[in-house]
């Protein structure tokens, strides 16, 4: 279910680098989480076992090493040499179902490793998920119906001149249709690239994404709520030096993101990417920030993510155009919209929820708040606190 090591989403391998230049020694839970809490049983949790057991036979391989060094050469080479020595270990996977069948997923290890799990995981526990509700068995059906959608979305995209990319990866209905995706995707005009490094290799697109909420989190638990958003983008622009400036704003509301942003940090990000909370409301606070600094917002940009389609997406594109750059990260719409009647998909993350700099360490919890109000993740005590100490509690 995942083709190559690369078959995942271009920040984690950012998200990894940085964490191996800037904290090498920090080690960091991720943790599942299933928001429709849907239940499985032990067959179903074998075979899971089963899926992540094969990700440890995955390594890089001389042709995927070359192509990463031509294609992202913000990463230096001595992270690719050694991503050809890692290999995945599925002896720190915890996996298991509780009473209620309620699934359960752990990894824990080096920051720089751990990450890389996320998404793997994500998507084979999407793909197993739709064979075990019966859906994988219609995947011709399937497959015929979301191409015919597909080129309807992409006749859509290009007579409004709709930018975007395709973020799909994590909750995909199956590995196949994916890719039949990112191949019609890749001769779209007004498709600007894949998140998923492995697609974009294959199809000659360009490999989307910059940082995650984790490097946030990261950032929040080891030195502070109240200077987390200010300190994560300093250690971004230590590492990137102006690469990959598209900033997400909203682990505690963008509101909080925009009163520590500097004119100096403005100045060097390209853009801004809202995935939570009103489109109309979030863009229009960042472009006004821009303008109290004196930035002409005309020359930065907006990257929409939070459960677009199509349709909504031209309304927020109308709405801003004249205003800002704008493009939008796509995901669940293109990937996993295989036209089955009455067909749901999984609503899963697997998001940090603690870290410690080191082994000598203590563990320091994880939480998210975003632009979404009551839309929290992570312990409630520490989430009271952070709502305090950012002054958003009422």
């Amino acid at each position: 279910m995942i083709k190559s090591i690369l078959d995942t989403d271009l920040y984690k391998f950012s998200t990894s680098y940085a964490y191996w230049v800037l904290y090498p020694l920090a080690e960091g839970t991720f943790k599942f989480t299933d928001r429709n809490k849907e239940t499985y049983d032990q067959a179903f949790l074998d075979l899971l076992k089963s899926e992540v057991k094969k990700l440890d036979d995955l390594s890089l391989d001389d042709v995927e090493y070359k192509w990463l060094i031509n294609n992202i050469t913000y990463i230096p080479s001595t992270y690719w040499e050694w991503l050809r020595t890692f290999r995945f270990d599925s002896n720190k996977v915890s996996m298991s179902l509780n009473d209620s069948g309620h699934l359960n997923i752990e990894v824990t290890d080096l920051l720089y490793k751990s990450t890389l799990y996320e998404v793997p995981i994500l998507a084979i526990v999407s793909e197993l998920r739709n064979n075990f509700l019966g859906y994988l068995n219609l995947s011709n059906l399937a497959f015929n119906k979301t191409l015919e959608k597909l080129g309807n979305k992409i006749e859509f995209a290009e007579k409004y001149e709709l930018p975007f990319s395709e973020f799909g990866t994590r909750r995909r209905f199956s590995v196949l249709l994916h890719e039949m995706v990112v191949s019609y995707l890749s001769a779209c005009k007004y498709c600007m690239g894949t998140s998923n490094v492995y697609f974009a290799m294959k199809f000659r697109m360009k490999p989307i994404g910059t940082f995650p909420h984790e490097w946030i989190q990261m950032h929040a638990a080891l030195f502070g709520n109240k200077r987390a958003n200010y300190l994560m983008l300093e250690d971004w622009i230590k590492v990137y030096r102006g690469n990959l400036g598209t900033a997400l704003t909203d682990l505690f509301g963008t509101k909080s993101f925009l009163r520590t942003l500097t004119k100096q940090q403005a100045l060097l990000l390209q853009g801004y990417r809202i995935d939570s909370g009103d489109n109309y409301e979030v863009g229009d606070m960042i472009i006004r920030r821009l303008e109290e600094f004196g930035i002409d917002p005309k020359t930065k940009l907006l990257v929409f993510s939070n459960a677009l389609d199509f349709n909504k997406y031209k309304d927020i594109y109308t709405y801003f155009k004249s205003k800002i750059k704008v493009s939008a990260g796509i995901g669940t719409n293109l990937t996993c919209d295989p036209g089955i009647e009455d067909y749901k998909p999984a609503n899963i993350v697997m998001k940090l929820s603690k870290v410690r700099m080191s082994e000598k360490d203590p563990w320091e919890l994880c939480i998210k708040i975003s632009d979404d109000k009551g839309k929290c993740m992570g312990d409630p005590k520490e989430i009271s606190i952070a709502l305090y100490e950012l002054h958003l509690t009422d």
